[in-house]
């Protein structure tokens, strides 16, 4: 694939992830798509593991939209940048959110496989994200991965 094609395939994307449509979005991924989001330390594999883990993120996320507005890519990769304007809902981190959309840089790698995104490593800033809903970050951070170890 060219940088066109893939960066065509990656906007495609990002317009049925604001529109928060699981099934459009499932329709540009590959079957083994790895999507990967180190803020939340979250591992989708295959379609079905991606359309829950998109289903549960538009549960917490239900206003969730992307702009990317810049990219470079190799032969093989492609990597966008732009921002995400969000706002936090529910409980699922554990906390009380205020209920304000937060906007956040955002930086995606994609990799591709069949004319399809075969991997997305979407990466935000989890700390802002809490800092702008209102939530401490050390408590969401408990939550997703655990209380951290002490040292001896």
């Amino acid at each position: 694939m060219d940088g066109n094609q893939m960066f065509n395939l990656a906007q495609q994307l990002a317009v049925a992830k604001s529109r928060q449509d699981v099934a459009a979005a499932l329709a540009l991924l590959d079957k083994d798509m790895l999507l990967e989001g180190p803020a939340f330390g979250t591992r989708a594999r295959g379609l079905a593991e991606n359309e829950a883990a998109l289903t549960r993120f538009f549960k917490s996320f239900p206003d969730y939209e992307v702009t990317l507005s810049g990219h470079a890519n190799d032969s093989e990769t492609l990597v966008c940048w732009g921002e995400v304007r969000m706002t936090l809902t529910g409980d699922r981190f554990g906390v009380t959110p205020n209920g304000k959309r937060a906007e956040l840089p955002v930086f995606i790698r994609f990799t591709f496989r069949n004319n399809l995104i075969a991997s997305e490593y979407f990466f935000f800033d989890l700390s802002a994200l809490c800092e702008q809903s209102g939530v401490s970050t050390d408590q969401v951070r408990r939550r997703l991965f655990g209380a951290p170890a002490t040292a001896a």
